[in-house]
């Protein structure tokens, strides 16, 4: 193969690579109240939602008696004020329940049946996703792994390339 055809061919290898790395992080599946059955009385919704960081494409899991609780999202107003009719989106189903993050903004969601005043409300601010060129970005979670691997896969590729093109 002539040299610049290894040129072209090690060129659109790194174009390859470099467009999957370019959203820059995998959706994250949150767990509201931090465990598996945590949306229920009784905990901090909004020391936790402080603790993590949400971002566009990611999932909420809610985990609750469907028997008992539900999952309404509310606007600003009906959050502040635990008011339950009205609701923008039922998202009830089985009481294992995930909400897709779909747009950068405040979501708000609050349990009905009187258990909003006991604390069951919890406001979800989807944060704009800022990517550094260099180095890649440690996500604090499983998914954090994988991007560092797919990082050191393309430095590996790019002198692999590099050593086939000149050697």
């Amino acid at each position: 193969m002539g040299f610049g055809r290894k040129i072209i061919v090690c060129l659109l290898m790194i174009i390859t690579i470099g467009c999957n790395e370019i959203d820059g992080r995998e959706p994250v599946l949150h767990r509201v109240g931090g465990g598996k059955y945590t949306w229920k009385p009784k905990i901090n919704f909004t020391q936790w939602a402080s603790n993590e960081h949400f971002y566009k494409d990611d999932w909420l899991y809610f985990g609750f008696d469907k028997h008992v609780y539900n999952v309404l999202e509310v606007n600003k107003t009906s959050y502040e004020k635990c008011i339950d009719t009205g609701y923008i989106n039922n998202i009830t189903r089985g009481g294992r329940d995930v909400f897709p993050l779909s747009e950068e903004r405040t979501y708000y969601f609050l349990c009905g049946r009187g258990f909003c005043f006991q604390g069951m409300k919890v406001k979800i601010t989807v944060e704009p996703l800022e990517l550094p060129l260099l180095p890649p970005p440690t996500i604090p979670n499983k998914a954090g792994s994988s991007r560092k691997m797919n990082y050191s896969v393309f430095i590996m590729l790019l002198v692999i390339a590099l050593a086939w093109i000149f050697v």
